[in-house]
């Protein structure tokens, strides 16, 4: 079965370009002009991946990431023009799998794609610990000293992958290739970004998440 990747974006000339190449790499496309109309489109079909604007009539991007959220942890890799880390963060905040920023070459975008479909099942189902941090892998769900910690789907495989990887030292560049599984071209603000959030809603028991300094990170315990 083809997965099938709903494109939320009111730029016609744009959305006919991200059909073009998505459709001559296998995949099948939905569209939509407006925030609401993606909504519609996402409740009636069986959606593997969203591509989502940001700047949207009827409801913009973070107000329909969030109403997914609600319900569904379908993948969702944001569009946005406006480089800067409020966007990024409020995006990861809200549950964003991965963003982009405009203007982007559509090749980049593509391996996105097709890195963030690769990740939607690629972890075993055993549940792993960390010291008082459990994640039940099968269920998606993150315990802290027995409490329901919600994570973004990214947050979690991040996680999932440093404990995998306890004690050992990571740089940034391993962890974008390993976690979001794509070469990254530019700065390193999107793993600084990720691990701020998720040391945030770990609270104490972040801690153990140490910060190698000029290199990356590592899960010490």
């Amino acid at each position: 079965m083809l997965n099938k990747i709903l494109i939320a974006e009111d730029e016609p000339a744009l959305r006919n370009l991200l059909k073009t190449c998505l459709v001559k790499e296998g995949y099948q496309v939905l569209e939509s002009k407006d925030g609401q109309e993606a909504l519609d489109i996402f409740y009636s079909e069986n959606v593997s991946l969203i591509i989502l604007d940001i700047m949207m009539p009827k409801l913009d991007g973070f107000e329909v990431l969030k109403t997914l959220r609600l319900e569904s942890a379908v993948p969702v890799l944001i569009l946005t023009a406006r480089n800067t880390e409020y966007d990024e963060l409020q995006g990861l905040k809200l549950g964003a799998d991965d963003y982009i920023t405009k203007p982007f070459s559509p090749a980049v975008l593509v391996s996105r794609v097709k890195a963030i479909l690769k990740r939607a099942g690629m972890f075993a189902d055993n549940d792993i610990t960390a010291n008082d941090i459990l994640l039940k892998v099968k269920e998606h769900e993150v315990y802290v000293k027995g409490e329901k910690v919600n994570l973004t789907p990214k947050e979690f495989d991040l996680l999932q992958y440093l404990i995998q990887n306890k004690n050992v030292v990571h740089s940034r560049e391993k962890l974008l290739s390993a976690v979001w599984g794509y070469d990254f071209f530019g700065d390193a603000r999107t793993v600084d970004t990720h691990m701020k959030c998720l040391r945030t809603k770990l609270n104490d028991s972040g801690d153990i998440i140490k910060t190698v300094r000029k290199y990356g990170y590592k899960l010490e315990v």
